[in-house]
């Protein structure tokens, strides 16, 4: 066989070697009780990227269904989508609107803070942040979220 046609041969192989590997870390991490994590999640992305937007609600919920404790701050930009009638309108792609996700969190009573600053400069209001209970932050509830997702869990 020429060189070029076994190198070929052997490059088709390697997908299926790929998923082999793949289905035996997936049953090797589902028979294994997993510690619970503390995972704080910062965005700034807002409607401009729908996308990236949805990035730390969609993880967020996805991270709180495996088990793990979620907090999440916006800033910047992200603060929009606190309104109803933005994450109604922000759609990324391949998932859900953005605010079917921040209902499903919501639900859950994953805290969420918008800086207050942020938000007063962009008209986000205390009702706005309501829709999805989440609260007003600021640098020192950013740094009391960064402190208790660094500590070790110990139970």
């Amino acid at each position: 066989m020429e060189p070029r046609r076994f190198f070929l041969s052997r490059l088709a192989g390697l997908p299926l070697l790929a998923m082999a590997a793949a289905d035996g870390v997936q049953a090797q991490v589902q028979g294994q009780a997993h510690k619970p994590l503390k995972i704080m999640m910062k965005s700034a992305w807002g409607s401009d990227d729908p996308t990236k937007a949805a990035f730390p609600f969609s993880h967020g919920l996805a991270l709180a269904e495996a088990g793990h404790e979620v907090q999440i701050f916006l800033l910047g930009e992200a603060v929009v989508l606190m309104r109803k009638v933005v994450a109604e309108a922000v759609t990324p792609v391949g998932w859900p609107k953005v605010s079917e996700t921040l209902d499903k969190l919501a639900a859950r009573h994953i805290p969420i803070y918008a800086c207050g600053a942020c938000s007063r400069a962009r008209g986000v209001t205390e009702p706005d942040l309501s829709n999805y209970g989440a609260k007003y932050g600021n640098p020192a509830i950013f740094v009391s979220l960064v402190e208790w997702a660094d500590k070790v869990i110990t139970e």
